[in-house]
């Protein structure tokens, strides 16, 4: 009931692109629209990276990076493959910025803080991996193509797929290992 009464207020002169709307007319109305679209995906994707404090940092920093900087917004990608690629860049700012990231080499990022014990195996697992396959993997979850991740994490469609791979065959070792005891 509530959702139908919200959808009756929602601004029906919004287009699909609110991103291009807000990057052409600079109109809070449609930026507003992005935050209620996209903020709960982001906080999620950077809470997997992250603790809760960091992660609502970073999705604050995204939202004011996309009012100083939404003329560098492309039509080419999604607006939400955007918007990830910023809050993506800004976290990696950030935990550099904690020195809590070491660089092995230029493709791989290993988060140094220890994982958090939870309850869930998976999330247990998923937080174990090294920071670019979870990274690839939680964008994968979140629903994005192939193309997407790479656009969003400025790597090619091929090392995503075997970030992926590497990804999914430690989380089946993890999981296999813990369901045999």
């Amino acid at each position: 009931m509530l959702i139908a009464l919200k959808s009756w207020l929602v601004h029906r002169d919004i287009p699909d692109d609110a991103l291009l709307a807000y990057k052409k007319s600079g109109d809070h109305k449609y930026l507003e629209r992005l935050i209620d679209m996209y903020s709960q995906d982001l906080y999620y994707f950077l809470r997997s990276h992250s603790n809760a404090e960091l992660a609502q940092d970073i999705c604050q920093k995204t939202w004011l990076i996309t009012m100083e900087k939404k003329h560098l917004y492309q039509q080419q990608q999604s607006a939400k493959a955007w918007l990830f690629t910023v809050a993506r860049n800004a976290l990696i700012d950030e935990l550099r910025k904690q020195r809590r990231v070491y660089e092995l080499d230029e493709h791989t990022l290993v988060d140094s803080t220890p994982t958090s014990s939870t309850n869930n195996q998976l999330n247990a697992a998923i937080a174990q991996l090294p920071f670019l396959q979870k990274e690839a993997l939680t964008l994968q979850l979140e629903a994005f193509s192939l193309k997407e991740i790479a656009q969003i994490t400025h790597c090619n469609t091929e090392t995503i797929k075997t970030r992926l791979r590497y990804a999914k065959q430690q989380l089946k070792q993890v999981l296999g290992e813990s369901h045999e005891r």
